[in-house]
């Protein structure tokens, strides 16, 4: 995507490199342009090493770019360091595996802990932290509760409502159902999309789980070798999915299915990537074949 009004982050020409000038240099993102639309999800996917954690803490300005430029509603990011500062609080970056920055005495005050540091009232602390918890399915009584006696699913939920708490207009999120069984990944993740539509926020989703990227994101940008490898939405992601595969870059399970399906010449198309697209393109092939 180009840059524009509907933008809301935009990259111009982004590099990081680890350790610059030695023996051991190693560049992480090259040369990447970017621009995120607004009041989206967009999923980004690609290999170990591919540059998507860098990418993650580039965006709330944690780690400054070698060289380039990062937007954020068309204002450099790095411009000073007070408005970096601010930034943090408009980019929330809920990292891997959050659950182990916990550290407060409850819940409540883990994560009010964004908001107090935003120098809010105590009565608007209160009412980000009980509006947080609702989107992610946490209770008066939980709250109340030590971060070393609830379950890891809850840990999680209160790791992200933290970063919810601050309200942040773009939300970055790392593997946040990483680990989790299916009805807590369903919480959570739905939780989340519930936050952006009323809210109107945008939603950055990385993860290696294309079922989740498939099911949940409005764009998809692939990252391969530091570079941007693919950017579309996802129907048009998954419509090259063959490029995807050829590149040892996973699709949803049910796209592979018909990648195999058109090798062995039973169906035509593999720009499938849900179920129920799936099934709906199964039943129009028999019904071109009369049966």
């Amino acid at each position: 995507m180009t840059k524009s009004q509907n933008s809301v982050i935009t990259l111009e020409n982004v590099t990081v490199k680890y350790g610059a000038g030695t023996p051991f240099e190693r560049v992480a993102l090259d040369g990447v342009n970017i621009s995120f639309p607004k009041n989206k999800i967009t999923g980004i996917i690609g290999h170990t090493g591919s540059g998507k954690s860098t990418l993650a803490t580039l965006l709330n300005g944690l780690l400054k770019p070698t060289a380039g430029v990062i937007r954020l509603e068309g204002e450099d990011i790095h411009r000073d360091k007070e408005f970096t500062n601010k930034i943090r609080f408009q980019v929330g970056l809920v990292f891997q595996y959050p659950e182990y920055q916990l550290f407060e005495e409850t819940l409540e005050r883990d994560i009010g802990f964004g908001p107090r540091n935003m120098g809010l009232s105590d009565d608007e602390i209160a009412r980000r932290v009980e509006k947080a918890a609702e989107f992610t399915g946490l209770d008066a009584y939980t709250l109340k509760s030590s971060p070393f006696e609830i379950s890891g699913g809850q840990k999680r939920r209160a790791a992200i409502a933290g970063v919810i708490a601050m309200e942040p207009s773009v939300l970055v999120l790392d593997e946040p159902a990483a680990g989790l069984d299916p009805m807590g990944k369903e919480e959570i993740l739905g939780g989340l999309c519930d936050y952006k539509k009323k809210t109107l926020s945008t939603l950055l989703l990385i993860s290696h789980n294309m079922e989740d990227i498939a099911k949940y994101a409005d764009y998809i940008l692939v990252l391969k070798e530091g570079k941007v490898f693919k950017f579309g939405s996802v129907a048009e992601i998954f419509s090259e999915a063959d490029d995807l595969f050829n590149s040892s870059l996973d699709v949803p399970q049910i796209t592979k299915l018909f990648i195999e399906l058109k090798k062995r010449n039973v169906i035509d198309r593999t720009d499938i990537y849900t179920v129920g697209y799936g099934a709906r393109a199964i039943l129009a092939k028999l019904g071109e074949s009369g049966l």
